[in-house]
């Protein structure tokens, strides 16, 4: 069977992208003086530009209501198509732009604060240098939020912390031990590895369920019948290294996210020897969002920042394997 040639598509009503955008920024926005704002247009353009497009369609598209106008059958039905079309010739405009030039455009980065100071960093330092043309956007959130913006593409890619099996699309980054961290002069961190008993019974503050550590640790408590209970609960990562400092209170966290604190002498951590207490960072890309080269060039940086780092001791990099010198 011959397949067709590009020779043979006609365009009548698709030729325009610029009237089907006005009909995308009215239908959403249900008004056409929001819709001239947003477009940076006038009223009365678009209000011709709308009946030049519904006598072509031979239909209405939008019916007039005491508050604005709002789609009419066939304008509904036709909604997501367009908004396909218009998102499908975004893409191939910067697929081309970024094919012809350096990588370039804006790439939402979502992640945990607890991962943010041992990244972010380094990453807009190397962008800067390498890639001045890309820039960054910095999203922090619960892994909760962060994996409702990988779903929604509001974050084109993805830092997450993982305790069980990794979904396909995901990619593992490193392995992170988990530390107790107490303060400074606490007997309990001040030598090296402990066992997982000697979380039993000592005042936690801990993020609030559901969590993914707090999992972790009530799976881990439960099955070594130990007493692991918060006498704070808090979401905040800087709260929980404060008050582990200044209340006496401790912590179960990722070496990397009191690094800073521990080489300046603020606090104290001891790793936790027990496998059930590490987790995976990994990274995931949405599926079609963002420029592509650009997105590229910023995960393939993750990846190299992520090693570096577990050089340090940071984590194990699974580029190196977990028993890499940590």
């Amino acid at each position: 069977m011959q397949t067709g040639k590009a020779t043979d598509i006609r365009l009548d009503l698709a030729s325009d992208l610029t009237v089907w955008r006005s009909f995308l920024a009215i239908a959403e926005l249900g008004s056409l003086t929001r819709a001239a704002l947003f477009l940076d247009s006038n009223q009365s353009l678009l209000s011709r530009q709308i009946n030049a497009l519904e006598r072509q369609c031979g239909c209405r598209l939008f019916t007039r209501t005491g508050r604005g106008v709002e789609l009419s059958e066939t304008g509904a039905r036709i909604l997501e198509p367009v908004r396909a079309l218009l998102h499908g010739a975004q893409q191939l405009e910067a697929d081309i732009r970024s094919d012809l030039q350096q990588p370039a455009g804006r790439v939402t980065l979502g992640l945990l604060p607890s991962i943010s100071p041992a990244l972010v960093g380094k990453l807009f330092s190397h962008l800067r240098e390498h890639h001045p043309a890309v820039h960054l956007k910095i999203l922090e959130g619960s892994s909760g939020q962060v994996e409702e913006w990988l779903t929604d593409a509001r974050v084109d890619l993805a830092i997450l912390y993982r305790y069980a099996a990794l979904p396909e699309q995901e990619q593992k980054l490193a392995t992170v031990d988990s530390y107790l961290v107490g303060p400074v002069g606490d007997p309990r961190t001040a030598g090296g590895d402990i066992p997982v008993a000697a979380l039993d019974g000592l005042p936690f503050i801990l993020p609030s369920a559901p969590n993914g550590l707090r999992n972790a640790l009530d799976a881990v408590a439960r099955h070594d019948k130990l007493t692991v209970a918060p006498v704070i609960e808090a979401d905040s990562l800087p709260l929980f290294k404060s008050l582990a400092a200044q209340e006496r209170l401790y912590s179960v966290l990722p070496l990397h996210a009191v690094w800073h604190e521990i080489e300046e002498g603020r606090l104290q951590a001891a790793k936790i020897a027990d496998p059930r207490m590490q987790r995976s960072i990994t990274m995931a890309m949405a599926k079609s969002k963002g420029p592509a080269r650009a997105v590229q060039v910023v995960a393939s940086a993750v990846r190299g920042i992520v090693e570096e780092q577990g050089r340090r001791g940071m984590w194990h990099s699974a580029a190196r394997g977990p028993d890499a010198g940590a």
